[in-house]
């Protein structure tokens, strides 16, 4: 979709959606690779209210009407457990706005899917890490998404991005791109490469106990990075999750091992000084920690005991598919420079690396957390 056709689709959807007042004002907002937000901006007789307004990626979501029902379902489950807790389920939990047609969503005369909901005053997202415990209260929040849905049945959603966390089927597709080299990229990256396919068993190992049913199939999130938590502005608490598009059936140890591999990292995800990419143990426990009393017991101690191949498996996947979008042509992740995509490879098999190195430390770490 061109930038035009974006804008032209944008300003359809502003005025397509059941919000009360006159428009005032769209800006972009965000940083994510994937969707494209802005801030809406309306007036009424109480007011200025902001909105998130979302251009959904079709390219990576096929369904989107799917991706829709999947979070309406869950946020209504969870605006009935957050209000049987005494909370308030409209600041603590994502709260929807239908477009005029009564529909969830919007299409535009492009085919293109849009979505509106109200914006979370008074609570920033953790874009980065700057003290414990923000990733702490990242934790909490995060096992708290876990312990609230514990009883969903996750079985009764769609799978928003088919085998999203099935990482021996991500690692079959890294060697089909390898093997395609349509961009003519693979002779410079060689030793990314081999270190992918040194590691199968790391691709295939839950799976493999999900199979064999020693870990239990779970709503999760799949995007567990720190931004995606809200932090109340007033009671540094965590506050609300976002980012929903990915909620499916999954695992909580790839939930807890992603943010793990975003979070407990030195650097950013993009460093290209690999000298400053380590995983911060203390980093690690804290969240673990968090992650664990926020689960408030819906964890299995197979689970718990888990977590840190969690954290391998979710940053060596997350490697190995930057490294296929690398080598695809920079097909799926937003990218600012032709070696983006490379450089977060690097960043996320240096982690891998390093966990490799603490491992005995990381396994000692989670059996103190087993209840």
């Amino acid at each position: 979709m061109n930038q035009e056709s974006l804008n032209a689709g944008r300003q359809e959807a502003i005025n397509a959606f059941a919000i009360p007042g006159t428009f005032v004002e769209c800006e972009p907002c965000g940083n994510g690779h994937i969707n494209d937000t802005y801030m809406v901006t309306f007036e009424d007789e109480k007011g200025m209210s902001r909105y998130s307004l979302q251009h959904m990626n079709r390219s990576v979501f096929k369904d989107p009407v799917s991706l829709m029902n999947n979070i309406l379902h869950v946020t209504a489950y969870l605006k009935e457990q957050i209000s049987a807790q005494g909370g308030d389920p409209q600041r603590e939990t994502l709260d929807f706005v239908c477009a005029k047609t009564g529909e969830p969503y919007f299409v535009d005369s492009y085919g293109e899917y849009w979505r509106a909901y109200h914006f979370v005053e008074d609570a920033y997202a953790l874009e980065k890490i700057s003290k414990p415990q923000d990733f702490y209260e990242s934790a909490v929040t995060f096992g708290h998404f876990q312990r609230m849905l514990a009883d969903f049945p996750a079985d009764s959603l769609t799978e928003t991005i088919a085998g999203f966390h099935d990482t021996k089927a991500r690692f079959a597709a890294f060697n089909q791109a390898v093997e395609a080299d349509v961009c003519h990229r693979a002779a410079e990256v060689q030793s990314e490469i081999q270190f992918v396919r040194d590691r199968y068993d790391v691709a295939c190992v839950l799976g493999d106990l999900l199979a064999e049913g020693k870990l239990p199939l779970r709503v999760t999130h799949n995007d567990t990075k720190s931004n995606n938590v809200l932090i109340d502005n007033a009671t540094g608490k965590g506050l609300c999750v976002i980012d929903l598009d990915t909620v499916m059936p999954g695992l909580a140890v790839n939930d807890f091992g992603d943010s793990i591999r975003f979070g407990a990292s030195t650097g950013a995800e993009d460093e290209k000084d690999l000298s400053k990419i380590w995983c911060d143990l203390d980093l690690y426990e804290i969240y673990m920690k968090g992650f664990v009393e926020g689960c408030g017991g819906a964890l299995t101690d197979m689970e718990i005991e888990c977590l840190p191949v969690g954290a391998k498996v979710m940053t060596y996947e997350c490697g190995m598919r930057f490294l296929t979008d690398y080598l695809a042509g920079d097909t799926y992740f937003k990218i600012a420079y032709p070696t983006h995509n490379l450089d977060r490879a690097r960043t996320q098999f240096k982690l891998v690396w390093d966990m490799e190195q603490k491992w005995e430390k990381m396994q000692k770490i989670a059996e103190k957390y087993k209840l």
